[in-house]
């Protein structure tokens, strides 16, 4: 299990951040040379980070639209709590669901869909609602996007 709250990224640690997030897929020589480190610091570094679940994911993003499914959409989940952990289980299983998260407010899960079409998003949110232990839910269509997913504004 990894530390939620890794410690403060230093000079170093940012400088191959950066580096990282322009080219994530490099050797760690590509990485030293582009943040002007040495090959070994590149190593230990991305080891510990890996170490303190810093880095997440190696998986590429995929545009869903690329596979058929250019319809985006957040949908606010209402829930029996004490069924929450089957109903996010069950969310798993839904290939169209991309990512579920825990939310205050209004509702108590955030989950983002793909959709085919307007009719296959229709098909979607039956699914979420015919889910036992889901009350209820609220579907928002995204229109566009206006900032993709970022971080390097985070490094010092």
């Amino acid at each position: 299990m990894h530390d939620p709250r890794p410690g403060p990224v230093d000079d170093i640690d940012a400088r191959l951040l950066r580096a990282l997030v322009a080219n994530p897929r490099g050797t760690a020589l590509a990485l030293a040379e582009a943040a002007g480190l040495s090959r070994n610091t590149v190593q230990a570094r991305l080891a510990r980070f890996e170490e303190r679940g810093v880095l997440r994911s190696e998986e590429r993003r995929i545009d869903p639209a690329a596979l058929g499914y250019p319809l985006t959409a957040y949908v606010t989940v209402v829930v029996v709590q004490r069924l929450l952990d089957p109903v996010a289980e069950a969310l798993a299983a839904i290939p169209e669901v991309l990512e579920v998260v825990g939310v205050s407010g209004q509702g108590d899960l955030q989950v983002q869909v793909v959709a085919r079409d307007a009719d296959d998003l229709y098909r979607i949110a039956g699914r979420l609602l015919a889910i036992d232990g889901v009350e209820r839910t609220t579907t928002s269509l995204v229109m566009r996007r206006l900032v993709d997913h970022r971080v390097t504004q985070l490094l010092p």
